[in-house]
């Protein structure tokens, strides 16, 4: 009796433990689904830019059929893709194709200052970083999936629940980075700071002039007296 109810507290926990494994996994998965579903409408944003790249840039170049075809085909390649990994290297052949693309469009001035062309490049540089977050969020999910799916005891019930690893969205960083979306004009480089000239030496202050003499008003000479006339004579009586 004592056995039986040994094995049914065992069976007990066992199954309490396996649920708890599985509802655990499940919300990993559900996370991995959502992040891949991101990903997925990001993907599909940037091809569809593709052919409208494609026809403006061909109505400036269109002796450039070579680089139009490998553009095309790369992104019926990406479009078929179905895996994470096979994305993944459809997606690093297509961003190689585009960079011959804008390779082209750097030639041509006119095509660079066309309205269209540069909102399709705002527009793509925008999905381009989105892309980017969405695939950071869905490899940290796979990463916890997969940790969670591998350590044991779990390995065991996901084994038996039929879970098996997610493969991870790499994409080469390299390769983005070398596609051009912007053709604005660069800033002429800021000259470099001068030296600061050292301050001057005062000058030394001019000697005080010596202050004039005002010329003295000169003083009325005195009038000669007039010369007195000489006295009348008297006459003498007879």
């Amino acid at each position: 009796m004592e056995i039986l109810l040994v094995l049914g507290v065992l069976v007990v926990g066992v199954a309490i433990f396996a649920v708890g494994v599985y509802n655990s996994l499940i919300v990993l998965k559900n996370k991995v689904d959502e992040g891949w579903a991101d990903i997925d409408t990001q993907l599909k944003r940037r091809w569809d830019l593709i052919p409208n790249m494609v026809e403006t840039v061909k109505g400036y170049a269109k002796h450039e059929d070579k680089v139009f075809v490998q553009v095309t085909e790369a992104r019926s390649q990406a479009m078929q893709a179905k895996t994470p990994d096979e994305h993944a290297k459809a997606e690093n052949m297509l961003t190689s194709t585009l960079k011959s693309l804008f390779a082209v469009a750097e030639n041509y001035p006119e095509l660079k200052a066309n309205q269209n062309f540069m909102d399709l490049q705002a527009t793509l540089r925008d999905v381009e970083e989105h892309i980017q977050m969405s695939r950071r969020y869905y490899n940290g999910t796979v990463r916890d999936f997969n940790t969670k799916l591998q350590v044991f005891p779990n390995n065991i019930v996901a084994g038996i629940l039929g879970f098996k690893d997610r493969e991870f969205f790499e994409i080469d960083d390299k390769e983005k980075e070398n596609v051009k979306v912007s053709f604005k004009e660069e800033a002429p480089a800021a000259p470099a700071p001068e030296a600061p000239k050292a301050p001057e030496a005062p000058a030394a202050p001019a000697a005080p002039e010596a202050p004039k003499e005002e010329p003295k008003a000169e003083e009325p000479k005195p009038e000669a007296p007039a010369p007195e006339e000489p006295p009348a004579e008297e006459e003498k009586p007879e």
